[in-house]
């Protein structure tokens, strides 16, 4: 295992903040870093809405990447908002998880898969995503070990949900040898769902834990999103190897987001 890196994590907050542009742009575009190539893009449906662009597959000639954003449309706020829990189906014993981001995840799978089919299994596999696109990367990651050959992918989150129970906790720890959940502590989406959470005028309890292993920031950016979007934690990052973040973003024009204020760092 090589351990947290920052000059990953910087790469990678740069690479989910390209699952926005690529949502955003009208015909899918975004940055590519090199010396990375597309393999494909990754769609997902959320709750009565139509499949949409929810990521990609970079691949170079030793890496390849999984990258999920975040809710980005009314109805993926709907599957945020669905906290019951479903049987993690993919894996046997994996326990329960977020029925929202679990339809969501099982909407992409077999088109992950099938992108991922062509990429050898030798090669080293890095799943992240933002927001619920953090919950979607633990999903797919315990997935890809477990059933696609994909024995050691190595996961970067930012700003991530809790996605499951803690047998699945359990399970991806087992799984999953390499995962750095990067989180702000001022971020409040990361403290959600809460870890006992009960549906409203029903018995059922349900249970959430984080999955491993969290590497915490501390930034104040003066308001909820401020303090939860991809920029803010690619900035938060940045500051820490500025002279890598210069260069990442020299070699690739465009691929880096711009902060849109200071931080306060506390």
């Amino acid at each position: 295992m090589g351990g947290y890196d920052n000059r990953t994590a910087v790469f990678l907050a740069a690479v989910c903040s390209q699952t926005y542009a690529q949502y955003n742009d009208p015909d899918g575009r975004y940055v590519v870093p090199s010396p990375f190539v597309p393999v494909g893009e990754i769609r997902a449906r959320a709750p009565a809405g139509a499949p949409e662009r929810f990521g990609f597959v970079l691949e170079s000639d030793t890496h390849a990447i999984v990258a999920f954003r975040g809710t980005s449309s009314t109805n993926e706020w709907v599957a945020d908002a669905m906290a019951s829990q479903v049987r993690y189906p993919f894996v046997k014993n994996a326990g329960s998880t977020h029925r929202g981001f679990t339809n969501m995840y099982d909407s992409a799978r077999k088109g992950i898969f099938g992108l991922m089919d062509g990429v050898p299994k030798d090669k080293t596999i890095y799943v992240t995503g933002h927001s619920l696109g953090g919950a979607l990367a633990a999903l797919c990651a315990l997935d890809l070990a477990a059933n696609a050959g994909f024995r050691n992918p190595v996961v970067y989150t930012f700003g991530s949900p809790r996605a499951g129970d803690p047998a699945f906790r359990k399970a991806f720890g087992n799984k999953v040898g390499e995962s750095y959940r990067v989180n702000n502590r001022f971020d409040v989406v990361t403290h959600l769902p809460p870890t006992t959470y009960k549906l409203p005028k029903r018995d059922k309890t349900f249970y959430y834990e984080h999955v491993r292993k969290a590497e915490t920031l501390a930034f104040h950016n003066g308001s909820v999103p401020g303090n939860h979007v991809i920029g803010s934690y690619y900035a938060a990052l940045a500051v820490k190897d500025p002279l890598f973040a210069e260069q990442l973003s020299l070699r690739n024009p465009g691929f880096c987001p711009l902060p849109d204020r200071d931080f306060l760092f506390v």
